[in-house]
């Protein structure tokens, strides 16, 4: 990512640019959802997306915002994981 964002002498855009450009690629994911999964089918003049495509968008966007303040995405995902398998270890029903 940072490659081809390196390219561009404008680079990143700013930390709230990322975070607005986040919050509607979200959105757009939640529109894709419910009419794929929810009540709300897609009207025929509506052009054609995919909740794949969003999640593609959303992945873009976390990875500028993550390399525009030098956190080490991976390292962020990690940090969650082992949150998640620590805290929340006993939680839900294990299969047998």
């Amino acid at each position: 990512m940072d490659n081809y964002i390196s390219q561009y002498k404008e680079g990143y855009f700013s930390p709230l640019a990322l975070m607005a450009r986040l919050t509607e690629e979200v959105g757009e994911l939640a529109r894709e959802v419910n009419h794929y999964h929810g009540e709300k089918p897609k009207k025929a003049s509506e052009k054609e997306n995919t909740i794949e495509a969003e999640l593609g968008d959303i992945i873009f966007v976390l990875t500028c915002f993550a390399n525009s303040l030098d956190i080490d995405l991976s390292e962020s995902f990690h940090i969650a994981i082992n949150k998640i398998e620590t805290r929340d270890k006993d939680r839900w029903t294990h299969k047998d």
